[in-house]
């Protein structure tokens, strides 16, 4: 289930817990960006680091002081079973490899999801100290800071765009993308490298935000429907179901432009092997 404007507002509080977690992941694995680490290559030939570890554990030792009965799912140890029927949802580097490789572009992503599904998501870019936190119901607001006060946010809106030509439309993972869903949308839309990704969507500096490639894990997609609903946006797969529940690829943009888009890639290849580019590095 997808984020829904007929359920009750998420609890304020709980959305000014998450912020709190958020940054306090991001000070740690700011922190561990500049120092040394070991990583390793999992089953499935992504990197994790001690790093993602421990802001996994960090995350987990919270929750479990402040909402023991909640479940929990992290990309890096899995689920954990609750009694309350909610859930946590963590992802505690999403971009290890760009965390691997010292590029500044990653993010520490929590989600939280109740009876009524998606309540709360925050994205935090703890390199440049700007993060995104919405609830059902509160809204979408932009916190600045290393330790952000949740009070000092302000609302975050998408664009009003309305036409597709030269749209600011970013992309994620482009080298795992075939060329005929590259070559439509560079024919009409302004392609541009995802550096805040679904941030820059909220805050307007992007018309639309295109992942595809290699599937995303549940982890990277749960915080989206409810930051996006919130701030005025849409977002799905690129087959135009639910973000949650479909492919994995992500098309999240300003809502006016969707239908648009969702034309411009339909039927189109999601994905190629890059197993033939993968030296190893």
């Amino acid at each position: 289930m997808d984020h829904t404007f007929d359920a009750p507002p998420a609890d304020r509080e709980l959305l000014h817990f998450a912020v709190d977690l958020a940054a306090r992941a991001g000070q740690m694995s700011a922190r561990g960006f500049f120092g040394e680490w070991g990583s390793r290559r999992k089953d499935d030939g992504s990197e994790v680091t001690e790093i993602d570890l421990a802001v996994e554990e960090l995350v987990r030792s919270e929750l479990a002081r402040h909402v023991p009965e909640d479940g929990v799912y992290g990309e890096e140890m899995g689920a954990t079973a609750g009694m309350s029927g909610r859930r946590w949802i963590i992802d505690p580097i999403n971009g290890t490899t760009s965390f691997t490789r010292r590029w500044p572009v990653f993010s520490n992503d929590i989600a939280y999801e109740d009876e009524y599904g998606p309540a709360i998501g925050v994205i935090n870019l703890p390199m440049s100290r700007q993060m995104v936190a919405a609830g059902r119901g509160l809204g979408c607001w932009v916190l600045t800071g290393e330790n952000p006060d949740p009070a000092s946010g302000h609302r975050s809106r998408v664009t009003g765009r309305t036409s597709t030509r030269g749209a600011r439309t970013q992309a994620l993972n482009p080298a795992g993308w075939p060329e005929e869903l590259l070559t439509a949308l560079h024919r009409e839309v302004f392609l541009m490298a995802s550096m805040g990704c679904v941030v820059d969507l909220v805050t307007g500096r992007a018309d639309a935000v295109v992942v595809a490639g290699p599937p995303m894990g549940y982890e990277d997609v749960a915080p989206l429907p409810v930051i996006v609903a919130e701030a005025g946006g849409r977002v799905t797969d690129l087959g135009g179901g639910s973000v949650l529940e479909g492919d994995m690829t992500v098309l999240a943009t300003n809502g006016l432009l969707h239908d648009a888009v969702l034309d411009l890639v339909k039927d189109l290849p999601r994905s190629r092997d890059l197993r033939a580019l993968d030296d190893g590095v």
